[in-house]
């Protein structure tokens, strides 16, 4: 495919949370995912007569890029088959979002960069989603693509490797945080101890996908419920899905502890678990001391990207 030359260009990509579904997804069940349009990557380039490609970071987490972009720039070089040294100008990254917390940095940053490779016109919108799917598993071992799959679509999607991708009804709006349990997460780490159990007991790796399958459609159901069916749904499902990640051996028992003394009615790892980023649901908005330490899920007035269907179309 001919391409490249690109004056400039721009995107912006959001964070995610998930609400069920982890890991389990690697093994065809659904998983609930949302974008987090409070923290984003936004990616710009703008070409210039320089010797080679310059990268310059800026934001809060922005620093955090510094080794991943440019392991990302070489496996996009690799599938689109042409040499990092024809990339010249400037590529600007600026990060809100941690990286190694659950909250889709690295999907953030694979996408960005695939989106930029889709306007030097190296790869089609049809290969966009699985491209960026690809550059992920630098970090995953093994990308489900559910992480990528939200940052395209900037919507809540209920989410399977075997296709399925369907909008959720969100019919009254939980009170769901997300804060940091003081530890950083390895994702691939994370796989390889489910993966681990999974292989020396496999009837129990088994049971807990179920389990977790069964937390994913009581969530879905408690949202799509009104408010007064649905919140003690809502609580069962994440206490289900909460000891999933127990037996897997990935929660963080300090933070979730604290959490529950602040008056969270339920609480569970959200992403790959072992660190990271905690997700509480509460009856009300918490005290205004805990809610500084806390990053609301639901964000009114986000919008979906414009098109951003066609890149999930074809999947």
């Amino acid at each position: 495919m001919n391409g490249m030359p690109l004056a400039s260009f721009e995107t912006q990509v959001p964070g995610k949370w998930i609400l069920a579904g982890e890991h389990s997804v690697l093994r065809g069940c659904p998983a609930l995912v949302f974008p987090l349009e409070s923290r984003s990557l936004s990616l710009a380039y703008q070409d210039k007569v320089s010797q080679g490609l310059t990268l310059e970071l800026a934001g809060d987490h922005g620093e955090e890029l510094q080794l991943l972009v440019w392991g990302v720039l070489e496996k996009a070089c690799q599938l689109s088959k042409v040499s990092r040294a024809d990339l010249r100008g400037v590529l600007r990254a600026h990060s809100s979002i941690p990286v190694g917390a659950g909250l889709g940095a690295s999907a953030a940053l694979c996408v960005g960069i695939a989106q930029w490779f889709l306007a030097m016109k190296l790869i089609t919108t049809n290969q966009l989603y699985e491209f960026a799917r690809t550059l992920e598993n630098l970090f995953h071992g093994e990308s489900s693509g559910v992480d990528i799959a939200v940052a395209l679509s900037r919507s809540p999607l209920r989410f399977s490797r075997s296709g399925e991708r369907a909008s959720i009804e969100v019919r009254w709006q939980p009170h769901c945080y997300v804060s940091y349990s003081g530890k950083r997460g390895v994702t691939l780490e994370c796989v390889n101890k489910v993966k681990s159990l999974l292989e020396s007991n496999p009837k129990l790796g088994e049971r807990i996908d179920q389990d977790m399958a069964q937390a994913v459609n009581l969530a879905q159901q408690a949202l799509s419920s009104e408010e007064i069916q649905g919140l003690p749904l809502l609580k069962s499902s994440m206490d289900l899905a909460y000891t999933c990640f127990e037996r897997w051996g990935l929660c963080v028992e300090s933070h979730v502890e604290w959490l529950r003394q602040q008056g969270a009615l339920a609480i569970k790892p959200t992403g790959s678990g072992g660190g990271g980023y905690v997700l509480s649901l509460w009856e009300k908005e918490p005290p205004l001391e805990v809610r500084k330490l806390l990053i609301p899920c639901f964000e009114s007035g986000a919008k979906p990207a414009i098109n951003s269907s066609q890149y999930l179309a074809s999947e």
